[in-house]
């Protein structure tokens, strides 16, 4: 227990890797602050092997059955992205808050029924596995930026360059816009798309290009594009699933100072690398930048930052629009690929065909557009 607080129940909706290697220990990790009480999977054999492995006592097939046995206060959903939001609206209407494994839907309309199920004041909340956003460089860097100590943003890359075997593709749900929603843009790329979203904020327009390449996927395996902020930013976004010499790379150049992270799934504070501009150099600034703590980023940091908007009875980071803005961003890169021309993030409202869905409700001509 914390201090006077009883543990926060826990259930854990998938059993399968992202569930059994990360956000499993991430629960040891957090000691008597949780008490995990269930799983509960589609695969009963599956399910039985992952309790027993971690020491949790319910056991379940059924996700309504779940919730009514065990009340959880949180649920943890790591299911393929098709049952995002089924897992996560159930949950929220047995009063469970909810942290769901990205993508944190299908489609932004999906997105906001889920915030409709949300409760109002202190909660039920749903928020999002970004953890890159919770590493001490990213917290550093936010700081700085929203003391202006830098100055102005000014251009950004982001770049997700990831490799993934034809044989990745072979698992029955992936490359699939009805199961994971999209291809790189949407499954692997948002990760670095949050993180630079969450440190330069809301973007404004987005013309992208898509193709399908080297793999047999009916989604895209490589995607770019260009977005405006609305800080005036430009930010150039690449995501690939063929790239050998895998990286993860983010570069923000302000007026001040050029800050990059290079890591590949997660870092530390020697990932990064701040550079002053020659005027800051020869006065002496923005040098002291190194955080005092060295946390990296991971399900662990994010899950202890959960736990305590939980306690406070507050809307956790990465959740309500601070959740949906890199989801946004997809859905306008792909109607730009499809489509043609720049996006508006304005235009992205439910009368538009790519809000309901990533390929705009026509397979087809998002096939045609890949090729």
């Amino acid at each position: 227990m914390t201090g006077s607080r009883p543990p926060i129940r826990v259930a854990v909706v998938g059993s399968g890797a992202i569930a059994t290697g990360r956000h499993l220990p991430a629960l040891a990790a957090m000691g008597d602050r949780v008490d995990v009480t269930a799983l509960a999977d589609l695969d009963a054999a599956r399910v039985e092997a992952a309790a027993d492995e971690h020491g949790v006592p319910g056991r379940y097939t059924d996700v309504d059955a779940m919730l009514a046995a065990e009340s959880p206060d949180l649920v943890i959903v790591c299911t393929p992205p098709s049952a995002h939001k089924g897992a996560t609206v159930a949950a929220l209407d047995a009063g469970a808050w909810v942290w769901c494994e990205k993508p944190p839907a299908l489609s932004l309309a999906e997105y906001d029924e889920v915030v409709a199920h949300e409760g109002g004041g202190t909660g039920p909340f749903a928020s999002y596995v970004f953890q890159h956003r919770f590493g001490s460089g990213a917290e550093r860097l936010r700081r700085h930026i929203a003391e202006g100590t830098l100055g102005r943003p000014l251009v950004g890359v982001c770049h997700t360059l990831w490799y993934r075997d034809p044989a990745y593709f072979e698992v029955p749900w992936r490359g699939r816009w009805d199961t994971e929603g999209g291809g790189p843009s949407m499954g692997h790329g948002i990760h670095q798309m949050d993180l630079a979203l969450s440190l330069l904020g809301d973007w404004s327009e987005v013309t992208a290009s898509m193709s399908t390449l080297a793999r047999s996927t009916r989604t895209e395996d490589v995607s770019s594009a260009i977005v405006r902020l609305e800080s005036g930013a430009t930010l150039s976004v690449v995501n690939s699933l063929l790239s050998p010499r895998e990286t993860s790379y983010l570069r923000f150049d302000f007026e001040d100072a050029t800050v990059e992270l290079e890591h590949l799934y997660g870092y530390d504070n020697s990932h990064w690398r701040w550079t002053p501009a020659p005027h800051a150099a020869r006065a002496g600034s923005g040098t002291a930048w190194e955080p005092q703590e060295d946390v990296p980023s991971s399900h662990r940091t994010q899950l202890a930052a959960l736990l305590d908007a939980m306690e406070r009875g507050e809307r956790p980071r990465a959740g309500g629009h601070d959740g949906r803005r890199a989801l946004e961003l997809v859905a306008g890169m792909y109607r730009s690929a499809f489509l043609g021309g720049t996006v508006r993030r304005q235009d992205l409202t439910p009368d538009d065909s790519f809000y309901h869905s990533m390929h705009g409700g026509d397979a087809a001509r998002a096939a045609a557009a890949l090729t």
